[in-house]
């Protein structure tokens, strides 16, 4: 089955740019000269729609030049491409104007041909860190909701545009898209957006021709390092977002080693936040009760003020997530007192895939989540302990083709924070399966020898076998799918649902 891409979002109303008016205001010569009006931008033929820009770039394995033809068969109206591009088009009709490294311009370019001029912006947050950007992205949009905005989210897993919900394409979308979602927001009147930020989406230039209001950094440990070879590139990675190109200002959170040198690094105004009372952070969070349902924590403001509130997730790193998302909101200009009276009642937001209890009111829990790195599943299980009577089940498989280093060192969290372990498949992609969960159970068994563990595949058979060995108050964590819809086998998403065959297996089992 092939995989079914979810279409870019586009404002429904565009006002047409002039193809001489981009010339003229990027300093750009022309290769072939016209008029023509802008409605779009697009770097693919894939996504592209009549009256588009085209930008043709070079490629890690062609030069988009050599899709011109296709581009104007579709409708663009006109072409932006470097010198090694213009000498691979053959005779076009339309125009083309010269640019050199287009990719390094492409959110400029993108954000002038849709309006996104920052006076005209809604406010943005933007959310980075290894473990909790989701979390912090989702919990960001519900309280601007309970205050009151029209809100905009794009994240891991959805874009929510006033209400509309639309399963994502990427993380961070590329610029091109990332630009028509946020006009598509503006024309729906949204008043504030939350923006989950990757690695990724900075060194590839996904966010440029952005200034997010305020930016935050959640934590950062070992993962990606198959993309950025170690910890400090990294760390290099995730600080461009705390620089002027990129954000007005800041909130940093200590509670990671890295969050004073992120501190440090910031070259916007930047405020911190700690769990830690022996840390001289500028906010404070304290987490004073923690159940199957909600998290309660008081988050302290650098004024000495004080709010009590609760989230609707376990655990205490959704209370830190639930606090820097506070602390983001003031720095945006909100007062203190006001986000107070917005969340006195609770933070009531829904995570798909994040510590999502799957289970009913019988039997075991059933925590399904997105979490896949060492310090995800050092939190998580955490978490399940707190809210848990009897065993913690632990069910987990890591990523074919993905950061292998990590694979032991998650082996051996999973191992010590949980009574029985069972290792099973994630998206092997093109790996062999049998060797990954080789690898987990051999360092699982090396950390904890007595530790009951099993190996069982494929996930239907592991979920069955998880409820099979659990009772009454027990808790299963199955880390790793969340909210996917999809397993990578060989390079073909296959339908599938961790949510659903628990939930089957639960039933199956006899319970609610």
């Amino acid at each position: 089955m092939k995989e079914s891409i979810p279409p870019i979002l586009r404002p429904d109303n565009v006002v047409p740019k002039a193809m001489t008016a981009l010339v003229a205001d990027f300093g750009l010569s022309f290769e072939n000269a016209g008029e023509a009006q802008l409605f779009g931008i697009s770097m693919n033929t894939a996504d592209l729609r009549p009256g588009d820009l085209f930008v043709a770039m070079s490629g890690q394995k062609t030069h988009g030049a050599l899709f011109a033809a296709r581009a104007i068969e579709l409708g663009a109206a006109a072409i932006v491409t470097d010198t090694a591009g213009a000498a691979l088009l053959e005779s076009v009709e339309v125009p083309v104007a010269l640019l050199e490294e287009p990719r390094k311009r492409l959110g400029e370019l993108a954000a002038w041909v849709y309006g996104n001029l920052d006076e005209l912006m809604p406010t943005i947050f933007g959310t980075t860190g290894t473990n909790g950007k989701t979390s912090t992205t989702y919990i960001l949009e519900t309280i601007l909701r309970q205050l009151g905005k029209v809100t905009g989210l794009t994240s891991t897993a959805e874009r929510h545009i006033a209400g509309e919900v639309i399963v994502s394409r990427l993380t961070t979308p590329e610029s091109t898209e990332m630009h028509s979602l946020i006009a598509r927001m503006r024309e729906k009147k949204v008043s504030a957006i939350a923006i989950e930020v990757s690695a990724q989406a900075l060194t590839q230039l996904r966010v440029d021709g952005l200034r997010f209001d305020v930016a935050g950094f959640t934590n950062l440990s070992h993962d990606h390092l198959d993309d950025y070879g170690d910890m400090e590139n990294y760390f290099a990675a995730k600080a461009l977002l705390l620089q002027p190109q990129h954000s007005k200002r800041a909130v940093v959170c200590l509670d990671s080693e890295w969050g004073e040198r992120m501190l440090k690094a910031a070259q916007v105004p930047v405020v911190s936040i700690s769990s830690d009372d022996s840390k001289s952070a500028d906010w404070h969070v304290r987490v004073f009760g923690e159940s199957p349902t909600q998290t309660d924590f008081e988050v302290i403001a650098p004024s000495g003020e004080s709010l009590r509130s609760f989230v609707t997730i376990i655990g205490a790193h959704m209370a830190h997530n639930a606090a820097l998302a506070i602390a983001m909101i003031c720095e945006s200009g909100i007062a203190f007192d006001e986000v107070k009276r917005a969340v006195e009642n609770g933070i009531h937001a829904y995570l798909p895939g994040r510590t999502e209890r799957v289970s009913g009111e019988d039997g075991p829990n059933v925590f399904v989540d997105f979490g896949h790195s060492p310090d995800a599943f050092l939190n998580t299980l955490a978490a399940v302990r707190k809210v848990t009577k009897g065993k913690v089940i632990m069910l987990f498989g890591a990523d074919g083709d993905r950061d292998a280093s990590k694979r032991p060192a998650m082996a051996e969290v999973a191992a010590r924070g949980c009574d029985v372990l069972v290792v099973t498949d994630h998206h092997p992609r093109f790996e062999d399966a049998a060797s990954i969960r080789k690898t987990l159970v051999d360092c699982a068994r090396a950390e904890r020898p007595e530790l009951s563990i099993y190996e069982v595949s494929p996930p239907e058979a592991a979920i069955r076998q998880a409820v099979s060995v659990a009772k009454p108050g027990d808790s299963i964590l199955w880390a790793g799918p969340g909210h996917q819809d999809y397993r990578d086998i060989r390079g073909v998403r296959t339908p599938y649902s961790a949510r659903q065959e628990a939930r089957d297996a639960l039933r199956e089992a006899g319970w609610q």
